[in-house]
């Protein structure tokens, strides 16, 4: 086994015995290139189809390329998609100029919150890994988090030699990270070796692409003329630039994502 059978073997493990442990899971896409990871393996783990719906949580501000490709790739997939907007919210007028973090609370936060509730949700897997963010690193591959979906990154059990906690009280909400062990380049050389479906955002065009996909108000572009997967690799080998440097909501605080994860963000 190389590098990346051993990073999709572990990941395929933990899908397993999620599915085994845990009654009902959904599962989060973000139509980014770590989500569309997890959903590929996904359909690896179970025989070519997804046993867990997939959700989005839409704020009404992505970019419309996303929400194009969305709807194409849940079609062509045959993907049972859940789309979820913080109605309220928006009709009271939320948005970015409330303040991003403030946002990202209302319809990010909040709107996951509402789906698993009104789905009944007993936890959710996620695309997440430790190297893309700070708060990231904290986490355990099985993360418990209470009724309300918070978060104690303060009080997390160790995860050695792959022994992981799934015994949780009943009632309180799990967080399941298949991909928490993996790194950017360990994506993108996945995703080169398996020619997984990508939207067409990550690769270059007039000298900009974007290396992290969010709301459109709140990305940046990065400067590149990478245009190919193997372009990309090569890219991030000689950068210093940090993944996420170009999502604004990100620099309104230093412990800006914590905050946001603690009371239950993505």
């Amino acid at each position: 086994m190389d590098h990346l059978d051993r990073l999709e073997a572990q990941s395929i493990y933990i899908l397993r015995e999620a599915y085994k442990n845990f009654g009902k899971l959904g599962m989060l896409w973000s139509i980014g290139k770590d989500s569309t990871v997890l959903l590929w393996l996904t359909k690896k783990a179970f025989f070519g189809y997804s046993p867990f719906p997939l959700i989005h949580v839409d704020t009404t501000y992505k970019i419309p390329k996303m929400i194009e490709y969305r709807d194409r790739m849940a079609k062509e997939y045959n993907l049972d998609l859940i789309v979820h907007i913080n109605q309220e919210a928006i009709e009271a007028g939320m948005g970015p100029d409330k303040g991003r973090l403030e946002c990202c609370r209302a319809l990010k936060t909040e709107g996951l919150q509402q789906v698993v509730t009104q789905y009944e949700f007993e936890g959710l897997i996620l695309g997440i890994r430790r190297d893309e963010e700070g708060s990231r690193s904290k986490e355990r591959v099985f993360s418990e988090r209470n009724k309300d979906s918070e978060w104690d990154y303060t009080h997390q059990p160790p995860e050695l030699w792959d022994q992981f906690k799934t015994d949780f009280p009943r009632g309180n909400h799990i967080r399941v990270h298949p991909l928490l062990h993996w790194n950017e380049i360990d994506i993108w050389s996945y995703i080169g070796r398996e020619k997984i479906p990508l939207i067409d955002l990550y690769f270059a065009k007039n000298g900009k692409r974007y290396r992290s996909l969010g709301c459109a108000p709140c990305t940046g572009m990065i400067d590149s003329h990478a245009t190919t997967v193997e372009e990309i690799i090569e890219e991030l080998k000689n950068t210093q630039i940090a993944e996420r440097a170009g999502r604004a909501q990100d620099q309104e605080d230093a412990y800006a994502m914590q905050k946001l994860r603690k009371d239950g963000y993505m």
